[in-house]
C-alpha cells in the first residue's frame, strides 16, 4: 500500500514539474501566435460549417 502512495506521489510531482517547466519556457510570442492561430481556426471552422449548411439546404432540400 505504501509503495502505491509513493508511486502516485512521484507521478504527480513529475507531472507538475514537467508542466511548470513547460510553462516557464513558453515565450510570449509563441503564446500570442497560438492564440491567434486558434482564433483563426475557430472562425474558419465556423464559416465552413455555415457554408456547408447553406450548400446542403440549397442542393439537397
Amino acid at each position: 500500500m505504501i509503495h502505491h502512495i509513493q508511486d502516485s506521489n512521484t507521478r504527480t510531482n513529475t507531472f507538475v514539474g514537467t508542466v511548470l517547466t513547460i510553462f516557464v519556457n513558453i515565450q510570449l510570442e509563441d503564446l500570442i501566435q497560438t492564440i491567434i492561430l486558434a482564433a483563426v481556426g475557430a472562425i474558419v471552422s465556423f464559416l465552413v460549417s455555415i457554408a456547408l449548411k447553406v450548400f446542403k439546404n440549397k442542393f439537397f432540400h
